[in-house]
């Protein structure tokens, strides 16, 4: 086995995978890449739930890649983040720095560490009129005839379900179509799991402590700039319901119940996630988040320096052989 030349943290919404990255990129002299759908957007900050202060060990900024790449209203999609991703790590790495991903978009980091061949899917715009004002029943059946729904949030909205046809679609009438070759990436993949009560409390208090300190004001603010509603209700959760909320469709109780509710389902989503990525074969080292940050960073540095030291001593075997 190759030495790791990438260090994942992964886990559900509100378990301090942040904190854990940029400390870990810290003792390494590492650099942070996200790992988040929709941190990439430029003035969602509270929602998103940047916390770029956690970027912050001391008096030393730890450099992070992939926050604030595009502006709110755009689509950001798979096959750029992948993209983006190569670009970064392929910087990081020939500097002679170690990568650390950190996210919990499965997705994301499943594409990354599977290496998958994606696309660049262009606009299908007769596809998009022939599907225009269909139910999300009836576009939901439509994409069940091209696969098997493992991710909720291909149809979370009409316009993501019309987006996940579209994919699809381009896929079937082009079979056997790829991309530039993928680099060899060798990954220690680490989790930060809390039990379900645990996480359930910690969900909740972010949630009521971001609605108090300007989430929805954060909103309000991307209304104003001129982004239309369905571009934030796009975008799910926080963005979904506070819209939903400002547009006079729910009253604040309302939103923030149908929120709490929504988060603790994309938190187990996540989770189904990766347990199905460990059946498929990624081996996730899971690490209790109640456990104090140095004796986590202990742990991780342990596994790390575990098989590259392995490694080491299996080539001077072979040398003195």
């Amino acid at each position: 086995m190759k030495d790791y030349n990438l260090i994942t943290i992964l886990g559900p919404t509100a378990t301090g995978k942040t904190t854990v990255a940029a400390h870990l990129a810290n003792c390494f002299g590492g650099e942070v890449i996200s790992a988040d759908s929709r941190q990439v957007y430029r003035g969602m900050d509270i929602g998103t739930g940047k916390d770029l202060e956690d970027y912050k060990v001391g008096e030393t900024l730890v450099p992070y890649h992939l926050i604030d790449i595009v502006d709110a209203g755009y689509e950001y999609n798979i096959f750029e983040y992948q993209r983006d991703f190569l670009n970064v790590f392929k910087d990081i790495s020939e500097r002679g720095k170690l990568p650390v991903l950190c996210g919990g978009s499965g997705l994301y980091i499943e594409a990354v560490l599977k290496g998958y061949t994606l696309i660049n899917v262009p606009v299908n715009e007769a596809l998009r009129e022939n599907l225009k004002g269909k139910s999300m029943e009836e576009l939901t059946t439509i994409l069940e005839q091209y696969k098997t729904l493992h991710n909720t949030t291909d149809v979370d909205t009409v316009k993501r379900a019309v987006r996940a046809i579209e994919i699809e679609e381009y896929y079937q009438q082009h079979p056997g179509e790829t991309e530039t070759p993928y680099p060899e990436i060798n990954s220690l993949i680490v989790g930060i799991h809390f039990d379900r009560e645990t996480r359930r409390n910690r969900i909740t208090k972010r949630m009521h402590q971001r609605l108090k300190h300007g989430m929805v004001e954060e909103v309000q603010k991307l209304l104003d700039s001129g982004i239309k509603p369905e571009a934030l209700i796009y975008y799910g959760l926080e963005y979904k319901f506070i819209t939903r909320y400002l547009l006079g469709e729910l009253s604040y109780d309302e939103m923030a119940f149908h929120l709490e509710i929504a988060i603790h389902q994309f938190a187990k989503r996540q989770m189904t996630w990766f347990r199905r990525m460990e059946k498929q074969g990624f081996n996730i080292r899971w690490i209790d988040g109640q456990l104090p940050l140095e004796e986590k960073l202990e742990e991780i540095g342990r596994l790390f320096n575990k098989l590259n030291k392995l490694n080491k001593l299996n080539k001077l075997n072979k040398l003195n052989d």
